[in-house]
């Protein structure tokens, strides 16, 4: 055994600092290195909440402008050696650069809004900004894993800062009730599918997202085909359980409302969003992965698995909005509405599988063209879904701030005393809903016309449609509900004299705006998703 030569080593992390990290990485090692400046502030220097706050935006937004360089590179044209690194545990391509880029401006809309609506004692703050910090760049390994392991690092880095932020609020005993529910329920699905992915791993000889269509194909050409195949199948769903618990579907839903209710507004919105972009872009890559490359008796899996999908999907888009219907407490409607739009989106990732099968390939349909609109509708869906969940959970603090209370009760007349605001929750409603002219229409329309292509292969799709289009319409009458208490309720005595900090109006109609133009001037945007979907699909 050879001595370890340190001059060897030194030279090899340099060289791949210059040629991997900062050229590929440059945003997660950029958030690594803030995560630590704010805990050594916290002990070197005289702690201060504004101090941490300013920390960890100022590491945020170096990291997004590396995205932006980043995006520069691949709209250029310029090679930047897109591929698998790392022994291909991670990816970089046209996809990944800007879902991180959507993560990263998730981060910093929720970084200013807890900085603007929660106050934090020092050391409260370096606690929480270093969690939210630690939780983000789970989401960022998770969106570029191209291994399944790496994939359960991700969810677990996103989800285990997720348990204490849930509980943050040691003082009330709803939050340490939500926070434990959640540790528990996620605890549970976190063992279920690293038990899938060890099986499918044992199964197929892989951990490689890229490379699991082709195994999958070679097992079912094999003597013993039929039976391994049924045991593929098993492994799959066992790790679609960890994709459903992150996304909250049903019926694995059980910890949102609980914990959205629990946590704070502002806690509640980041679990609402982060999460569904970061695992909905795996599970395209995974489904891409899955019906690409499988062949024969294989390729039998494909439609099946569409449609199981869009049993889900159905599931939880009409269980979400009835059950949001009943609800009283603003955040816990809020819960059920995500697990309705989770619904929606996977409509899409449904209807790309279906798509995709050996049905569609023999249909005469340009197979390349409506996947590539499958995952158009589903990224624009999730762009403008950042902005007007984060907006609801966002004005939702701001009527616990001003008014003491989440409750529909508690918030009458808000929308009379705070006209801004006011304004600004009617577009992020009116876009939940998926009326025009918002980007949630846009949305919404997108994967509906996803539903409609593959209805021509399966006629389930078109069952799938009718369910979604229905939900749609139901769900106006609970969305009415919140404008309605907002805004024709009685406000409370002396709340006429409250004023909103010009900060709050401010950052209300920082996120409304984008809703609006991506609603009346959706083009750039769906150019954009376009060609992400094309750097997918070639």
């Amino acid at each position: 055994m050879q001595p370890l030569d340190f001059s060897t080593v030194i030279q090899t992390l340099t060289q791949n600092a210059q040629n991997v990290w900062m050229p590929h990485f440059f945003p997660e090692v950029v958030v690594c290195v803030t995560i630590v400046l704010i805990l050594l502030a916290s002990i070197c220097l005289k702690r201060t909440a504004r101090t941490t706050f300013a920390l960890a935006l100022i590491g945020l937004l170096v990291a997004l402008c590396g995205i932006g360089s980043q995006l520069n590179v691949v709209g250029s044209g310029v090679s930047a050696n897109p591929g698998e690194y790392f022994g291909g545990v991670l990816i970089w391509d046209g996809f990944t650069v800007p879902v991180r880029g959507m993560l990263l401006l998730f981060a910093i809309l929720a970084l200013s809004l807890s900085g603007s609506t929660m106050k934090f004692g020092a050391r409260d703050a370096t606690d929480f900004y270093t969690l939210l910090l630690g939780s983000t760049l789970g989401l960022l390994v998770l969106a570029q894993s191209n291994n399944l392991l790496m994939a359960f690092v991700g969810f677990e880095m996103a989800s285990i800062p997720g348990y204490a932020l849930v509980g943050f609020q040691r003082h009330r005993l709803r939050s340490s009730e939500a926070s434990l529910k959640y540790l528990l329920y996620g605890a549970a699905a976190s063992g279920v599918m690293l038990y899938g992915i060890s099986l499918l791993s044992g199964l197929t000889g892989t951990l490689s997202v890229s490379q699991l269509g082709s195994h999958v194909a070679a097992i079912g050409s094999q003597a013993t085909g039929a039976t391994a195949s049924h045991a593929v199948i098993f492994s799959l769903l066992l790790i679609f359980v960890g994709f459903a618990f992150k996304l909250s579907l049903v019926p694995f839903h059980f910890w949102a409302p609980d914990a959205f209710e629990g946590a704070s507004a502002e806690v509640a919105g980041f679990l609402s969003v982060g999460g569904k972009v970061a695992t909905f872009s795996l599970l395209v890559r995974m489904s891409l992965a899955l019906s690409g490359s499988m062949t024969g008796e294989a390729a039998k899996l494909v439609l099946p698995l569409g449609i199981g999908l869009g049993v889900v999907a159905m599931a939880s888009v009409t269980f979400g909005n009835l059950a949001a219907y009943f609800q009283k407490n603003v955040k816990r409607l809020l819960a059920y509405s995500t697990i309705a739009h989770s619904g929606y989106m996977l409509m899409a990732v449904a209807a790309l599988l279906v798509l995709r099968s050996p049905e569609g390939a023999s249909s005469g349909i340009d197979v390349k063209q409506v996947t590539q609109q499958c995952i158009e509708g589903l990224v624009f869906y999730l762009f403008v879904y950042v902005f007007m969940n984060i907006g609801a959970f966002g004005l939702t603090a701001l009527m616990r701030n001003h008014f003491g209370s989440e409750d529909l009760e508690g918030v009458k007349g808000f929308g009379r005393v705070f006209p801004i605001h006011g304004a600004c929750l009617v577009v992020c409603v009116f876009s939940l809903v998926g009326l025009p002219p918002l980007g949630g229409f846009w949305g919404k329309f997108v994967v509906f016309y996803s539903l409609f292509m593959a209805s021509k292969i399966s006629t389930f799709m078109m069952v799938v449609l009718l369910v979604g289009g229905l939900n749609t319409v139901f769900s106006l009458f609970y969305y009415i509900g919140i404008l309605k208490a907002v805004f024709l309720g009685e406000p409370r005595e002396g709340s006429s004299s409250l004023v909103a900090a010009s900060s709050e109006n401010g950052l209300a109609m920082l996120i409304a705006l984008p809703i609006l133009l991506l609603g009346m001037f959706p083009g750039a945007a769906t150019d954009f998703a376009s060609e992400m979907a094309r750097s997918l699909v070639r």
